[in-house]
């Protein structure tokens, strides 16, 4: 099946990605909420350095392959999508609201992305 992000562009969304989230809960007012915090920030931290280890165009170090880094695209986004309840903070509107939007779009870009490899 053709899907409609190539490698090469789910790099720039990775990027952005981990810039969005990283300032969300500033941005969104919910930065007393500690634990949606301090997740806000491994899922940014972290998509950024995979996204610089994988193999791919957009990085210096190419240790993991692109089909393991959609992977893990895959499984955080749904770990966002869980963890208002599994965190115990689905009662702040705000930050629930973010991290299932978060979790949607990662697992939006990690489903819609072409999971080709690069040529080495």
């Amino acid at each position: 099946m053709n899907k409609p992000i190539t490698r090469q562009q789910h790099g720039g969304i990775d990027y952005a990605y981990s810039a969005a989230v990283a300032i969300l809960p500033e941005l969104l007012k919910f930065k007393e909420q500690k634990s949606a915090t301090t997740l806000c920030r491994a899922l940014a931290g972290g998509a950024l350095v995979y996204s610089l280890l994988t193999k791919a165009e957009w990085v210096a170090a190419k240790i993991i392959s692109f089909k393991t880094h959609l992977l893990i695209d895959f499984t955080t986004s749904l770990f966002a999508l869980g963890a208002p309840w599994l965190l115990g903070f689905s009662a702040n509107a705000k930050a629930r609201n973010t991290l299932v939007s978060v979790g949607l779009a990662g697992l939006t870009a990690s489903l819609l992305t072409q999971p080709t490899e690069m040529k080495p």
